[in-house]
């Protein structure tokens, strides 16, 4: 699978991509805000998320590596999770390498991955969410149109801090997006 946008593709993983997918997530400033992600961030648990991705029913979960155009760097990921086409919804989340942060590269993927979801895949809402205080995720969010819509108390088991956290819970309509253009 492949997406484009102005200086991004959103492509499906590669074996080539596991020192960038380390160097990404094998930091503890990238790694706190997700569930799923062990801190420290090893060469085997990225070869394992790569071979899952490659393994994964496409109708339900989608992964992809988000790639600088300019240099085919992976700088980051997304994805399309809990795919329900008799309902018209998904969710999924993003994370970016530290060091590519604060030059619109995630809200630009974000829009683009959420663009697909309602163009594309024909979807009606996406749901999303973000850890308290991540302040980075929530203004991304409210910038692309998501509307907060509560919390889930202790939700998830943060590997890379070892602790429980809460939710907070976002949605987004079709008719809510402001597609983001860099």
């Amino acid at each position: 699978m492949l997406i484009e946008s102005k200086r991004l593709i959103l492509r499906s993983w590669e074996d080539g991509d596991v020192n960038d997918l380390v160097e990404g997530l094998n930091n503890i400033n990238v790694a706190k805000w997700m569930a799923g992600v062990p801190y420290p961030y090893t060469e085997d648990d990225a070869k394992s998320f790569i071979k899952k991705s490659k393994n994964q029913d496409e109708e339900t979960k989608i992964s992809l590596a988000i790639v600088l155009k300019e240099n085919d760097k992976v700088i980051g990921g997304t994805e399309i999770t809990n795919i329900n086409r008799k309902d018209g919804t998904a969710g999924g989340g993003i994370w970016l390498n530290e060091d590519f942060q604060k030059n619109g590269y995630g809200t630009e993927a974000f829009s683009t991955k959420i663009k697909y979801c309602f163009d594309i895949l024909k979807l009606r809402r996406i749901e999303n969410g973000y850890f308290p205080n991540n302040e980075k995720s929530r203004k991304m969010q409210e910038k692309l149109g998501y509307k907060y819509e509560g919390l889930r108390r202790r939700k998830f088991l943060c590997l890379a801090t070892n602790e429980y956290v809460d939710e907070c819970i976002t949605g987004l309509l079709k008719e809510e997006f402001i597609e983001y253009r860099s």
